[in-house]
């Protein structure tokens, strides 16, 4: 996806021959099946639309940014008459005033929070001066953090001298506030009010720590952004420093998908579309680490974007470029380290996968499906299934299963059924997906695995065998067995339990597959037993639901009170009439009420466990 003044001599040059075409060109072209293009009337049109389209269909041939961040602002709503101050993720074009953007939520909502009990300003949604007087104060007035405006506590004037206040605090005047707080802290002190002293110190200490979060400041007083990257292959970081009224309050970095010959230029240019395209506040100068495709277009989008000029600039001397460079410091670090953090998590992941393969001695380990039965007495038997793909769990492929053919605590029976259904069904998706010319990965359960693990030893094992076999299907399977003390202990295949290093990746796979296996499956039977565990006998009376058993229980108090109760009674209560009463007055008078229990109540003995 990209834009060009001449689309004819922009497409035409990737069929020239005669070119030295980057990898990621020659694939492109390769799998180019159609056209489309979109005219525009200016360059300026054609960059918005291109940053428009990318963010929303994200090509592959691309630089793509991969995170999608929003930074968030504090706004005061000056265009209420009782403002307030308020945590928000975008800025719009409204009578607000908006401060930031920051880096950290948390910081913004800390200082929020701070604002709320120095100024005591109201943080409800309350039309205001329409609702005053309408309801009761909330709570924050009675613990002291606002002045209930909504009931009128509070003059409309006073309430203004108090978000002015707060304005010039955000902007960062904090001299007046410490000083003030300062000289209520010792009078505190002097009056032996040692709970409002540690109070008003509190203070204190969390104004410090916004005003200590300023680490770098210039004289200019100007808000600027500084951008520099680290690229290697096809990774890249870009490390942007924010300054904000000459202060840097922070930094960030993000990742990029790069192709391995984009230059550092491309890339750059590519992250400020992207970046700014998705940002509501574009500060008045950008500090580059290399001069940017489309500079003068760029610099006209983000000028018009921002209401105000917007200059692209490259340093090349001074505090400016010592910024930059320090910028691309920080982005080498960062990418040094995730690229050892990557190392470490593909050792705990594909590592684990690939020492399985070589333990079992099989081809192909990356999908892995592991299966677990709970009951307790044959008491609302559960089968679970889990699946890993490259050693990490993929939870949008995790089933359940309810045991529905067999009666009590036969688990070897249970695990047939689950394992018949999964394939079973499987199969049958299999064979739609083929008459529709669809590829498996189409369907949920169509997707078979490289290797089935279950939770146990030969006679868990036997059984998943037995099931493939009957629906003639070829996949490995091993028991993950346990010791005496219920951990995972090593690995039973093709009749023999196999020695396994406990300190190796693969044991530790092991051991995650199975806890999560038990931990799916135990989920499920407790969320089940739990609905069984209270019954009330009105549940058992036709007509009435949740909502009539509720009204009776909240009108009557008791069931006896309810089995006492006449006709008419029983009528006038909230959500009855004649009929449901008479459903009700006849199913405790009939013959058989005497002999049916009050309450049926299925008690969480120790049979069910906790």
């Amino acid at each position: 996806m990209g834009k060009a003044i001449s689309l004819k001599n922009r497409v035409r040059q990737y069929f020239q021959s005669s070119r030295n075409k980057s990898v990621k060109i020659q694939q492109m072209v390769e799998r180019i099946r159609r056209f489309e293009y979109i005219v525009t009337d200016s360059e300026l049109e054609a960059l918005v639309l291109e940053c428009n389209l990318i963010k929303e269909h994200r090509p592959k041939y691309n630089t793509m940014l991969k995170d999608d961040k929003s930074y968030p602002f504090i706004k005061v709503t000056l265009g209420e008459e009782y403002p307030r101050v308020l945590f928000a993720r975008t800025m719009k074009k409204d009578k607000s005033r908006y401060f930031g953007p920051y880096t950290s939520a948390g910081a913004v909502k800390d200082t929020i929070e701070l604002i709320g009990k120095l100024y005591k300003l109201r943080s409800c949604n309350r039309s205001l001066p329409r609702d005053i007087g309408k309801e009761r104060p909330c709570l924050y007035y009675h613990i002291g953090q606002c002045n209930a405006p909504c009931q009128g506590k509070i003059s409309r004037e006073e309430y203004r001298k108090s978000i002015d206040d707060a304005l010039e605090f955000l902007n960062g005047n904090h001299a007046p506030v410490l000083g003030m707080l300062e000289q209520k802290m010792n009078e505190a002190a002097e009056n032996m009010e040692f709970e409002a002293a540690i109070e008003y110190r509190d203070l204190i200490q969390s104004i410090n720590q916004v005003a200590q979060r300023q680490k770098i400041t210039r004289g200019d007083g100007e808000d600027k952004d500084v951008l520099a990257m680290a690229v290697e292959a096809v990774d890249a970081v870009m490390q942007v420093f924010f300054i904000r009224d000459g202060k840097m309050i922070g930094r960030e970095h993000f990742y990029l998908r790069v192709a391995p010959h984009d230059t550092r230029s491309a890339i750059l240019s590519s992250f400020v579309k992207q970046y700014y395209g998705g940002t509501p506040f574009v500060p008045k100068e950008l500090m580059l680490e290399t001069d940017i495709e489309d500079h003068d277009v760029v610099e006209a989008w983000l000028t018009e974007k921002r209401g105000q000029r917007v200059h692209l600039h490259v340093p090349k001397k001074g505090t400016k470029e010592k910024l930059v460079e320090m910028a691309k410091e920080n982005a080498a670090i960062v990418l040094r380290q995730d690229k050892e953090r990557i190392k470490r998590e593909e050792g705990r992941t594909i590592g684990a996968v690939h020492e399985i393969e070589k333990l079992l001695d099989i081809e192909c380990a990356m999908r892995m499906e592991a299966f677990d039965i709970s009951n307790i007495s044959g008491f609302e038997s559960v089968g679970s299934m889990i699946v890993y793909e490259k050693g990490k769990p993929k939870r949008s492929d995790y089933r359940k299963f309810k045991i529905k053919t067999v009666q009590g605590p036969d688990d070897y029976a249970s695990m047939e059924e689950v394992l018949t259904r999964r394939f079973s069904h499987g199969l049958e998706e299999r064979k739609e997906l083929e008459e529709k010319g669809m590829g498996y990965e189409m369907g949920s359960f169509s997707r078979f695995p490289d290797l089935i693990m279950m939770d146990g030893g030969r006679g868990q094992v036997n059984i998943a065998l037995k099931v493939l076999d009957s629906l003639g299907i070829d996949i490995p399977v091993c028991g993950m067995v346990k010791d005496d003390y219920h951990r995972t202990r090593g690995i039973y295949f093709e009749n023999v339990e196999l020695p396994i290093d406990t300190h190796s990746e693969a044991f530790r796979l092991v051991t995650r597959i199975q806890d999560e296996a038990h931990r799916f499956a135990i989920e499920y039977h407790r969320s089940l037993r739990s609905k069984q565990q209270v019954h009330s006998i009105l549940d058992d009376i036709e007509g009435i639901g949740p909502t009539r058993r509720k009204a009776l229980m909240r009108t009557f108090k008791s069931l006896e009170a309810v089995r006492d109760a006449t006709l008419d009674q029983l009528a006038n209560a909230p959500s009855m009439n004649l009929r449901s009463a008479q459903q009700v007055y006849d199913f405790f008078h009939s013959e058989n009420a005497q002999k049916s229990p009050t309450v049926t109540v299925e008690q969480a003995d120790g049979r069910f466990g906790a």
